[in-house]
């Protein structure tokens, strides 16, 4: 038998994989064409031809030792690699041995928050959310502790955080370019939480460590790239995977980045390389870590995206949804056009659209689309879009 709290977690897990569960019905019944599935944030471009090249050199080199255990953070090259990169990006003196590569990014998530959680720790998350934030906090005795972003911009809110901190808390985790909104944290915004972290800290005499979760970090709009979180919170990780950038989701390759300047950052980076392995990651895969090292200059797919979001965009702000224009990643957070979210969601499989509720983000009343799907899928379903509208406008 299942342990209760699977059991329990089976029942209220992710929204994003049941409505993709769904799909997988209707695609047997009308065929994969005729469904538009907006589900998973599941990229239909292909890595670029630097990775295909490198895999080729690697899988018919005579590269000895390829295969075989390395230290659990990784081949030390890939991690220099690694942060003379981010070092050039951020401005930040990072060595390799404040890198430690990962399973994903979910997998670094897991990690350091293994390595930081004391039974009851609590984590505070920004709704709307990745909803397994939740399952990752659980997975390691803390408590998630839920604050709501601005209703108006999504905007993270530095005094609704400060007054969400306890003795007890030991994290924050932020996302941004945020999956579900596409909203990129501003600066300032950024800025006047760590002004109020700090002062949390001095008042419970406590660290609290910002997990930066950035898999869309190379996703954005505008000109300017999102502010950089190690610039900004000094007890600090940035987290981030290859599957958005270079489109290699299945790979399962990403990295933590522990902030040099946060106290005990030695002791700390041992704790995340022992987590790494007694999780049972024991390391990132060999070949890809070695794969990556070589494209980390290169960029994602964003004018490709771009052009996505805005004719998804115009079409959705025709028929009469409300939305914010996303600045990064490749999703929009509409409001749906009834006030249950589930609902309307459910009334989108009629037309075989597939959606995700927002109550799935902790954000009841909007719904996900992940726009990284093909450009046909996308034009393809503007006459199921206009077919909803009308039925529940009536």
């Amino acid at each position: 038998m299942l342990s209760k709290k699977i059991a329990e977690n089976l029942n209220r897990s992710s929204w994003i994989r049941a409505m993709f569960e769904e799909g997988e019905k209707l695609r047997g019944i009308h065929g994969a064409d005729k469904v538009f599935d907006f589900t998973l944030g599941n990229p239909d471009t292909e890595p670029p031809d630097s990775i295909r090249e490198a895999y080729k050199k690697m899988i018919n080199g005579t590269n000895p030792g390829i295969h075989r255990y390395m230290n659990n953070a990784g081949f030390v090259d890939v991690r220099e690699a690694v942060a003379s990169q981010l070092s050039k990006e951020f401005g930040v003196a990072l060595a390799a041995g404040h890198i430690v590569m990962t399973c994903g990014a979910a997998g670094g998530l897991n990690v350091v928050l293994k390595a930081i959680l004391d039974p009851g720790d609590e984590v505070i998350i920004l709704a709307p959310y990745f909803v397994e934030y939740m399952f990752y906090i659980d997975n390691h005795g803390g408590k998630p502790v839920v604050v709501n972003t601005s209703a108006e911009d999504f905007q993270p809110d530095a005094n609704e955080i400060a007054a969400a901190v306890t003795a007890k808390t030991k994290a924050v985790i932020i996302n941004s370019p945020n999956n579900p909104t596409g909203v990129v944290y501003s600066k300032q915004a950024l800025q006047s939480m760590a002004a109020a972290l700090a002062e949390k800290e001095k008042e419970f005499n406590s660290t609290i460590y910002v997990i930066s979760d950035e898999p869309y970090n190379k996703i954005f709009y505008e000109d300017t790239p999102p502010p950089q979180i190690l610039d900004i919170f000094k007890n600090s990780f940035m987290i981030t995977s290859f599957s958005k950038s270079l489109s290699l989701p299945g790979e399962r390759i990403g990295y933590i980045a522990a902030n040099p300047s946060m106290d005990s950052c030695k002791e700390i980076v041992d704790g995340l390389v022992f987590c790494n392995r007694t999780l049972g990651f024991v390391n990132a895969p060999a070949l890809v870590q070695k794969v990556i090292a070589g494209s980390l200059d290169e960029g994602a797919a964003v004018e490709q995206y771009k052009e996505k979001r805005d004719i998804l965009y115009d079409h959705l702000v025709k028929l009469g949804f409300s939305c914010i224009k996303p600045e990064g990643a490749f999703y929009f957070f509409p409001q749906a056009l009834i006030p249950d979210d589930v609902e309307f969601a459910r009334a989108a499989l009629k037309y075989n659209l597939l959606l995700v509720p927002g109550k799935g983000f902790g954000w009841p009343g909007c719904f996900r689309i992940s726009y990284c799907v093909s450009m046909k899928t996308i034009k393809d379903s503007f006459p199921a879009f206009e077919a909803l509208v009308s039925e529940i406008r009536g």
